[in-house]
Parts: structure tokens; C-alpha cells; sequence
């Protein structure tokens, strides 16, 4: 497993890059690979979409051992990022500092509770911007919680299915400039039946397919833009006793996580 050497809160700051505005003001600064594959593949143009999918407890380890389920997301892009997630390794304290490019300490959120993050997000340095975010969730998950009270889009639905359709509904309608999009069947699953049970990894399968069915319509669909495709996990897992999985700790099947990106350059008129 290849060694991660950059922090999971550099991410923020090379999105912002991506799109012309600023960090949010507790954000660390920006990731130099993604910013680098960022100038290069849009030519020194910024884009002005960005697409995460966010899938739930993927771990590096788990991508490359079973690279051969992964292919749908292989196919649609070409950057992979390695990233080291924060403690604790577990959800809301990781999308936390994803969207806002802080340490836990600096969000607040720092175990697992879902209260609204106070300080400084990306969605506020986009609506300040004049830019439309949105995010897709389900149920009561931390990307249903952490981000409310700002003034843009919310689409929180009751399962996985909903949310790959809503999704693609907003991807045909392209009135968005950032999209969030989570999916929790993986880490759901794993939490049960082990990360590598034959459910759980059905489970991995499937978020790829449903990335790369998202990033194929992108690319069908906003040929007017330049667009920022990301499969953006927010930590790992291992197994534990009894064959279940968990997370939550300093170790590297918890804390290494691989991101993939595809950037796609408008066509010429």
C-alpha cells in the first residue's frame, strides 16, 4: 500500500483553486498534485463545475486489493490522489474537515455526533462567490447534518437509490456549480458483514458503477463546461471480532484513503 503523505485537509483548498475563489478562511493550503493535474488538464483555465461523489469507508487497502470491482471508477479517471484522514477516522469528523479544509479541533466536530459546523465551508465561500452548491444525502447521515443552515440546495432522501436518481436528475437539469453526492451502502454493509464480505464488496461494486454512470453523463451532458469529476471517500476500515468491520483508529487501513479524479474540458465552439 502505497504511503500517504498529504492530509486529508489539503483537499478544500485545491477545490477552491479549481474554481477561481477563495478558501474557506480556516482552510489549510491547497493540495499541490491536484492543483497541479487541476492547471494542466483544463490549460490554465479554471472549471466551473465540480462533481464529488462521496463514498463511504473505502480504504485504500480495500481499493487496490480489489482493484479488479473497482473498474467502473478506474475507467472514468485518470489522477489518483493519496490522502491520510484525520482522527478520529470517522465519518463527520473526516467530511468536516474535507469541506472545510480545518483539523478537527478547528470544526468541532471531533467524534462521531453530527452537530452544524459553525466556521468557515466551502458552501459559504461558493455562495459568497455567487456560485450554487448542492448536496445529495440520505436518511440521517453526516452529509444530511453537518452542512445545513446555508443558503443553498438540500436533497436528503430516504435511501441509496434515491439518491443516485435525484442525482442524475440535477446532472440532466446542470443548474449547479458544485455537487456533493453521498453514498453509505459500503460503509453500512461492512459495518455487519466484515469489509471483505461478499455483501460488502458487492456494495464497493456498486458505488463505482454508480460514479462511473455519473461521470459518463457529465461528460455526455456538460460539454459547455469545464468539469472537476472526484471519487472522494472519507476514511477506511478493518475488520474486527466476529467478522464485522469498524473504524475510527490511527492505523493505516483506517486513515489511507485513494481519491480519484477526472477533469473534463469544455468544447471548443
Amino acid at each position: 500500500m502505497r504511503m500517504n503523505r498529504n492530509s486529508l485537509d489539503t483537499l478544500c483548498g485545491a477545490l477552491s483553486y479549481a474554481l477561481g475563489i477563495e478558501a474557506p478562511k480556516e482552510s489549510a493550503p491547497k493540495n499541490a498534485d491536484l492543483a497541479e493535474y487541476i492547471d494542466k488538464i483544463f490549460e490554465g483555465e479554471k472549471a466551473d463545475r465540480i462533481f464529488m461523489y462521496n463514498p463511504d469507508a473505502i480504504g485504500q487497502w480495500v481499493y487496490e486489493k480489489y482493484n479488479d470491482l473497482c473498474t467502473a471508477a478506474d475507467m472514468v479517471t485518470e489522477f489518483q490522489l493519496p490522502l491520510e484522514s484525520v482522527m478520529p477516522s470517522v465519518t463527520p469528523v473526516n467530511f468536516g474537515t474535507m469541506y472545510t479544509g480545518a483539523q478537527p479541533a478547528v470544526h468541532g466536530i471531533q467524534k462521531y455526533e453530527k452537530p452544524v459546523i459553525a466556521i468557515d465551508t466551502i458552501f459559504d465561500a461558493l455562495i459568497r462567490a455567487g456560485k450554487k452548491p448542492v448536496i445529495v444525502a440520505y436518511g440521517n447521515c453526516s452529509l444530511s447534518n453537518i452542512f445545513l443552515e446555508r443558503e443553498m440546495d438540500y436533497y436528503i432522501c430516504k435511501t441509496v437509490d434515491e439518491v443516485n436518481a435525484k442525482a442524475a436528475e440535477l446532472i440532466l437539469k446542470d443548474e449547479h456549480d458544485f455537487y456533493v453526492v453521498y453514498n453509505g451502502n459500503y460503509d453500512s454493509v461492512m459495518h455487519k458483514t466484515g469489509p471483505e464480505s461478499v455483501q460488502a464488496l458487492s456494495e464497493l461494486k456498486a458505488n463505482c458503477r454508480a460514479f462511473g454512470m455519473f461521470s459518463a453523463m457529465i461528460k455526455e451532458h456538460w460539454t459547455s463546461h469545464n468539469t472537476l469529476v472526484g471519487f472522494a471517500m472519507d476514511h477506511g476500515c478493518h475488520e474486527i471480532d466476529g467478522e464485522c468491520g469498524s473504524h475510527g483508529l490511527d492505523m493505516p487501513e483506517d486513515m489511507h484513503i485513494m481519491h480519484l479524479y477526472q477533469g473534463y474540458k469544455k468544447e471548443k465552439n
